[in-house]
């Protein structure tokens, strides 16, 4: 038996609360899985996982021995990758999770900065609105939009970047059919461009802050969308009023096709946040992404740097589903 083989197996199935999940992201067969644990357990003369027709269960053993598997892999990966590499330049394959809104009009025209940088980095790009898995997919860091969940277990590290500014806005040829709003109260003539929440599946609300305080306003429509550029593009077609990151809706607004709608009451910022597996020993290559990351925030625009108030979007767009988050973490 392949000590570490099986070490990390056990580590994968705890993970991802699956032997098939767990054995198709180390590349091996089902059964090869099983008998790893197996041998795994054989040899320590302790049952590690309790197994069950719907989930399965780590032993007080199995707990104490995960943390010291966890540690031991990270260990002998950055060893390894410490010996392979002496110039120390962060180097590999790293892939990377990102909502439309922060890939297009954020990341992805940066990239060539990020190269010059780091050459040696080769990166694979997911841009969707999907839940993700870290470990079950293979994904080293994902960007998350909105506020994080309470739940804070041992999964993940979260620096966050900044928040994204929203603007409400809609096409000349709504405005010229319905009318400019000039008052929150006349948005109940107006009829709206429904984005649904990824965690619930209903259309949220449109916000707007009025003193400080964030004032929800459900607007009915007969158009609902889950995807940033579908939405912009309902808006664009006079479909009905949007709000959508201003980072995407600058330029439209100012080649004149949207108009903002509004001004005075305009929508909490949404906070954007980097999230990856926490290590004893981060990765050089995520580290280097992610420090770039914040420094790119730092200097875009459209991007607040003061913590909202109040936050009236759920999380949306990417969002692991690993069982917990921890506090923002300097990387």
């Amino acid at each position: 038996m392949d000590r570490i083989m099986a070490m990390r197996t056990f580590v994968r199935i705890v993970d991802t609360n699956s032997f098939t999940r767990a054995a198709s992201s180390l590349g091996i067969p089902r059964a090869s899985a099983t008998t790893l644990l197996q041998s795994l357990e054989e040899l320590l003369g302790i049952q590690l996982l309790v197994r069950t027709t719907r989930r399965l269960n780590l032993t007080a053993e199995g707990a104490a021995y995960y943390e010291r598997c966890v540690q031991i892999l990270a260990d002998i990966d950055d060893i390894e990758a410490s010996l392979q590499h002496t110039d120390d330049r962060p180097r590999g394959r790293l892939r990377v999770e990102l909502p439309a809104a922060v890939a297009n009009a954020i990341v992805l025209p940066a990239l060539d900065d990020f190269h010059a940088r780091y050459e040696h980095i080769s990166l694979a790009f997911g841009v969707s609105n999907r839940q993700v898995d870290l470990v079950g997919d293979a994904i080293d860091c994902c960007i998350l939009l909105g506020t994080l969940p309470d739940a804070r277990l041992s999964g993940l590290s979260v620096r966050r970047l900044g928040a994204l500014e929203h603007v409400t806005c809609a096409s000349p040829l709504y405005l010229a059919r319905q009318g400019m709003p000039l008052r929150l109260e006349e948005l109940s003539g107006h009829v709206a461009v429904n984005c649904m929440c990824a965690q619930t599946g209903r259309p949220e609300d449109f916000g707007f802050q009025v003193d400080g305080d964030t004032v929800n306003v459900p607007l009915g429509g007969f158009v609902q969308v889950s995807d940033e550029h579908a939405y912009l593009e309902c808006g664009l077609r006079g479909l009905g009023l949007i709000q959508p990151p201003r980072t995407l809706a600058q330029p439209y607004l100012d080649s004149g096709r949207l108009r903002e709608v509004l001004p005075r009451y305009r929508p909490a910022a949404v906070p954007v946040s980097v999230a990856y597996l926490r290590h004893r020993l981060v990765p050089p290559r995520v580290r280097a992404f992610v420090n770039w990351l914040a420094e790119l925030f730092e200097n875009a625009r459209h991007v607040s740097h003061e913590l909202p108030l109040e936050i009236p979007h759920e999380l949306s767009g990417m969002r692991s589903i690993l069982r917990g988050l921890e506090a923002d973490e300097p990387a």
